[in-house]
């Protein structure tokens, strides 16, 4: 009965370039509950098909992708654009609808990333600079002491918090949060080691600065800070132009750039730049604006999105040594509504494989690997903090569609995907709650 349905879903969906059909297996109270009735069949949807009903609190309803299309932009500019990679092709997914549900967990004081223990314990960094140890079996919330000093303001604050490929070992984490130096703000990273007690909490011990963003400069805005380590134990960071404009195209600062370095903070000999010295050597990429979700795919490719200006969020593939282009193009206009010229306009730039316009406000993003939800592999999922959804994109080699949007109700600040392949969501602000995704049923 159920191979039979999906037959006949996917010849109806022949018309609309179906190319894939995916059944997501009944879960064993399914098979339970429905093995003597003819409605055995799981629950279906086809992509791009709005919801009629986006009530349920506790699941959370696709909605289909917003209109993207710039207001000054004429029409053979859009179609240029999206020349680039903004639309792939279009591909059919059959899956349970809505594909998972929403578990909260606990609540937080403005959350802003997690990473899983090998215990299964998660590490939360919170915005105003408390590093949390959470027992997702009991509820329970503790405290690691020890973290630096924390400036906290505007975006700053406590930022991004990652494992060492080798913490089994090592026991090294990395935190990444803002410094203040008289009037003046920068992000730092530092790595220290963790030590666990026998409850629920902790201390940081040899704490050791290995980057900092230079300069530092005035206001609160544009720090980015996201880490991300590769198979090589590469240690890869975001920093944003800090709202200056002009530094992202300045190889004399680290502003606007994605930066490559040795676990130790020393720089690799193989990096772009490595040979123009000094602050130029951490660089892989420039001409960036405010880049707030870093993840590499299966093939080992490294995405990154940021925030546009008045439109033009952007997912970029990141390739090495490449110009993105930010100030002098974008796909969004400055805020007082002066243009800024397209991508199409400086093909020397390289261009995002898929943009928003309206925007979605993009933190936090990971790129699917596991098996709970097999319909998800391969799958971008990244928070949306305007656009209160999870943004799921779908990949065709090296480029990238929005394929649908979950509306969450919330900001949501960051996205991680937990050792049972469950996905874990961080609501953003005070009383951000923790949230538990897994499929249906």
């Amino acid at each position: 009965m159920r191979l039979s349905f999906a037959a006949f879903a996917c010849s109806a969906l022949l018309l609309t370039a179906c190319d894939d059909v995916f059944v997501e297996p009944p879960t064993e109270n399914d098979k339970t509950e429905n093995a003597e009735s003819a409605a055995s069949a799981p629950r279906l949807a086809v992509s791009h098909r709005p919801l009629a009903n986006p009530a349920e609190a506790t699941v959370a309803p696709a909605t289909t992708t917003p209109p993207r299309i710039p207001v000054r932009a004429p029409a053979s500019a859009v179609a240029a654009e999206r020349g680039t990679g903004g639309r792939g092709p279009r591909r059919q997914v059959i899956e349970p609808d809505p594909p998972f549900r929403s578990t909260p967990v606990v609540t937080l004081n403005e959350p802003w990333a997690m990473a899983f223990l090998p215990d299964g314990r998660l590490l939360v960094t919170e915005k105003g600079g408390a590093l949390r140890l959470v027992n997702l079996a009991t509820g329970q919330v503790g405290t690691i002491s020890g973290v630096p000093t924390v400036a906290v303001g505007g975006q700053g604050g406590l930022g991004d918090v990652i494992l060492h490929p080798q913490y089994a070992s090592n026991r090294r984490i990395y935190l990444s949060y803002i410094e203040q130096s008289g009037a003046i703000y920068g992000a730092v990273v530092v790595r220290a080691r963790l030590n666990l007690d026998a409850g629920n909490g902790g201390n940081l011990t040899e704490i050791t600065r290995i980057w900092e963003q230079a300069p530092k400069v005035s206001g609160q805005g544009h720090f980015s800070h996201r880490l991300a380590f590769d198979s090589s134990r590469k240690l890869w960071i975001t920093s944003g132009d800090r709202q200056k404009f002009e530094p992202a195209q300045d190889m004399g600062v680290n502003l606007g750039k994605i930066i490559r370095l040795n676990d130790d903070g020393s720089v690799p000999s193989d990096n772009p730049f490595f040979a123009q010295g000094g602050i130029a050597a951490q660089v892989w990429t420039l001409g960036h604006r405010n880049p707030l979700g870093i993840a590499f795919d299966a093939e080992g490719r490294l995405w990154s999105h940021e925030m546009g200006p008045a439109g033009g969020d952007e997912l970029n593939l990141i390739l090495r040594g490449r110009n993105y282009g930010w100030p002098i193009v974008s796909n969004g206009n400055h805020y007082d509504g002066t243009p800024i010229p397209n991508h199409s306009t400086r093909p020397e730039f390289e261009a995002p494989k898929e943009w928003w316009t309206p925007v979605i406000a993009p933190s936090g993003m990971i790129i699917y690997s596991g098996n709970l939800f097999r319909t998800f592999r391969g799958d971008a999922f990244i928070g949306g903090l305007a656009s209160q959804a999870l943004v799921r994109v779908r990949f065709n080699g090296t480029q990238a569609t929005e394929y649908r949007r979950y509306s969450m109700g919330k900001r949501i600040r960051e996205v991680e995907q937990g050792p049972d392949g469950a996905i874990w969501l961080l609501e953003d602000g005070a009383g951000g709650r923790l949230l538990r995704l897994t499929p249906p049923g």
